[in-house]
């Protein structure tokens, strides 16, 4: 159980990084800093529940990481509406 709770958090840590990496130039300073910035809150919150980062967890631990960030990624690329195509000149 604690692991699902662990997954359910890390998807939840990892939802306004993802928000933050959409609005960033892709391998900028601020990007890595968005993708990679989650990592020791993980570690932190895995130690704290007592889940060893075996094979067996290791898996879901990392789906629930990319999730969190797509789904922001994904809320910010919804709140900006759709983008545009320019207009022609002719």
């Amino acid at each position: 159980m604690a692991l699902l709770g662990a997954a359910a958090l890390t998807v939840l840590l990892n939802v306004p990084f993802g928000w933050w990496r959409e609005g960033t130039r892709k391998f900028s300073g601020p990007w890595f800093l968005a993708v990679h910035g989650a990592v020791p809150l993980v570690i932190l919150l895995r130690r704290g529940l007592g889940i060893s980062l075996a094979w067996k967890t290791l898996p879901l631990l990392v789906l629930s990481y990319f999730a969190g960030q797509a789904a922001g990624a994904g809320l910010r690329r919804s709140r900006s509406g759709p983008k545009r195509e320019p207009e022609s000149s002719m």
